[in-house]
């Protein structure tokens, strides 16, 4: 095999156009050239250029003998301090994608920029016609056992579903117990995988998106007593053990519930590749692990309602969102709904003439395949892609806390009357009861209500208002979450554009659900407001008296239910505090975040409503954070990217006008 890779580089590499300077004895070192686990850094040493440019750069291949226009990233030589000599070094982490690296170092000159070939924020792609070097081979060590762990309920309370990934197809398992030192119990894991042609369109079925996803392990911890921690961990004495993890099992006795919820995440990568990445989602992880930290016993869960990874074709963003979010989907169950940028492509089967404009191409040719394979949430929802595709999986299930009853939906399949999906959220919201579980929470990518100028998504707002709404205000529907739009807003109570009934101290009395969009968990192309007439351009936009609160800061909410109310928090990035909260009671009164609370996005001198330290499982979240933190970021030391990013870390917000959600 290493014969052959050999092979190609040669090829790659003698029938490339010849370097600008073919004298110049230009070389490339890599230390280590072997790597333990993803996140571990590698640093990339140069020397010798001639005239150094500042448009020199680095690229990253895998595998190694991928075309030069075929890298998973680049970085600008100039990002070194003493690029200008001729020689520098870069610390990148690697995610490992079950192949070689190598690196390749090209000259490139203004003169020769090409405007067709732009990345996603209109820079174009560096050229490859001067390459001055290439490295040596660098790896991961084999043995080192399964990564991209995480985990998921199951349509039973006493079970643990986990998944991971590996190289190969040999026989894994999960150990488990109730001690760290007696794994005294085991479970086989079913193996799966997705090829090229599964694919239904470009970038993900090319060379320059495709690469080998691996063996993705499927396992089911069962019998397991309620609300106990369990010690775990996945793979073979051949293939090697993944360090032992822990989760807390669901308890259908306790007497609070507990989420972690946000949409639009993604991953951050340490280089520039073809399309953004979200920089922003290291801090949402960050913060969330605090929180983690501070939970103690208590049982919790993730959800991620839709454009999870934003790979968009480009498979090995997958491997480094599962690589980035293991610290938190290895100890709390992970669940997920699908989003345009998991699945809409041209040929989608569901695409009546109304939503010509709504669903378009924002999957990269993925059309849900990763996503199916790559996640297996409750229930047994599927659609047929049409083509030879799998179908597409985890369109619509739902589960019970206690307290809460969470349903989850597709807003990129058929949901109108006569759809099985549309039968199931009928009969599935019908079939709650209110006084075993007070609380319902529906979850959806494309929100029902937004004063986002997001004229595309209009048809479907629509759609989802007119078959939908109706539903969710007969069966009394607490909250209804949704993603898309990359902001936090909340609403009134809301039904058909009309808040609820207010009552003598401002609180709204109940009987209609609190639409709320939290889709600022990463993603930084941020949609502007609904324009005034006589101020188009103007980014700060009329706020209508429906919508309660909106804020432009990146984050994440809480939910914390008990048997007398439930309590959603806004948590933003920036400082971990609470920016907003609602708290709903059991009749579904809102007691706070109604219209005396009502906040402008432009108010800079509101308080939060409730601060963290109200939250009995966060009276240690301040502390936490510091330990917290210090681990977090020995994970992900190195996981930095551009200065062109940074305008989205600051407090202000800037906004971008863009149609692509």
């Amino acid at each position: 095999m290493f014969l052959i890779l050999h092979f190609c580089l040669f090829f790659v590499f003698f029938l490339s156009p010849p370097p600008l300077h073919a004298s110049s004895p230009v070389s490339v070192t890599l230390t280590p050239q072997t790597l333990a686990k993803s996140g571990d850094p590698i640093q990339v040493q140069w020397s010798g250029i001639d005239s150094p440019s500042d448009l020199d750069w680095l690229g990253i291949y895998s595998p190694p003998s991928s075309a030069h226009d075929n890298f998973i990233g680049y970085v600008f030589l100039s990002s070194s301090p003493t690029w200008r000599s001729g020689s520098g070094s870069i610390s990148l982490p690697l995610v490992n994608l079950r192949a070689n690296y190598s690196f390749r170092v090209f000259r490139w000159s203004r003169s020769e920029v090409d405007q067709s070939r732009m990345d996603q924020d209109h820079n174009p792609l560096p050229g490859t016609a001067h390459l001055l070097a290439l490295s040596e081979m660098a790896g991961f060590a084999a043995g080192g056992g399964p990564e991209q762990i995480h985990l998921a309920y199951t349509d039973r309370e006493d079970e643990m579903r986990v998944m991971f990934v590996t190289a190969d197809a040999g026989v894994r398992t999960v150990k488990y117990g109730l001690d760290r030192d007696g794994l005294n119990r085991a479970a086989a894991a079913a193996v799966g995988r997705y090829e090229r042609e599964d694919m239904c369109d470009s970038p993900a079925n090319e060379s320059v998106g495709w690469r080998d996803p691996g063996f993705i392990h499927d396992a089911v911890m069962r019998n397991l007593k309620k609300g106990k921690r369990y010690y775990y961990k996945v793979g073979s004495d051949l293939g090697g053990w993944s360090t032992i993890h822990s989760f807390m099992s669901r308890d259908g006795d306790s007497e609070k519930t507990i989420a972690f919820l946000f949409g639009d995440m993604g991953t951050a990568t340490p280089y520039s590749t073809f399309l953004r990445t979200q920089e922003e989602s290291k801090s949402t992880i960050k913060w969330i692990l605090r929180d983690i930290k501070a939970l103690g016993d208590n049982p919790a869960f993730v959800s991620h309602i839709g454009d999870i990874s934003y790979a968009r074709g480009y498979s090995w963003l997958w491997d480094n969102f599962f690589a980035q979010i293991e610290p938190i989907a290895s100890k709390l169950a992970y669940h997920v709904c699908i989003g345009n940028h998991e699945y809409d492509w041209p040929l989608q089967p569901w695409k009546p003439d109304w939503s010509s404009k709504v669903y378009g191409t924002d999957g990269g040719g993925e059309c849900g395949v990763p996503y199916s394979l790559r996640f297996n949430m409750p229930g047994n929802s599927s659609e047929r892609t049409g083509t030879r595709s799998l179908a597409t999986r985890n369109l619509f299930y739902s589960f019970d806390t206690k307290l809460v009853h969470f349903l989850y939906i597709s807003t990129e399949t058929n949901f109108l009357p006569g759809s099985s999906q549309y039968d199931f959220i009928k009969q599935d919201l019908a079939s709650v009861n209110r006084k075993k579980t007070p609380f319902v929470v529906v979850q959806g990518h494309r929100p029902m209500y937004t004063t986002s100028n997001e004229l595309r998504d209009a048809p479907i707002r629509e759609k989802m208002i007119e078959h939908l709404e109706p539903l969710f205000v007969k069966n009394n529907v607490t909250l209804a979450l949704w993603g898309h739009v990359h902001r936090y807003e909340r609403f009134c109570p809301i039904n058909n554009f009309t808040c609820g009934k207010i009552g003598s101290n401002g609180e709204y009395l109940g009987g209609l659900p609190v639409h709320v969009v939290i889709g600022m968990a990463g993603q930084d192309w941020q949609p502007t407001w609904e324009p005034r007439p006589d101020h188009l351009k103007d980014p700060v936009f009329p706020q209508p008296e429906r919508s309660l609160y909106r804020g432009g800061e990146f984050g994440y909410t809480r939910l914390v239910a008990t048997k007398e109310k439930l309590i959603f928090s806004y948590v933003g990035n920036h400082d971990g505090e609470v920016h907003d909260t609602v708290e709903i009671l059991t009749s579904g009164q809102v007691l706070s975040g109604g219209v005396q609370d009502r906040v402008r996005e432009d108010d800079d001198d509101h308080e939060p409503r409730i601060e963290v330290s109200e939250y009995s499982f966060s009276w240690y979240v301040k502390g936490a954070s510091i330990l917290v933190l210090g681990a977090f970021m020995g994970y992900v030391i190195g996981f930095v990217s551009h200065a062109r990013r940074e305008a989205a870390l600051r407090k202000n917000w800037t906004p971008v006008k863009t149609e692509d959600n």
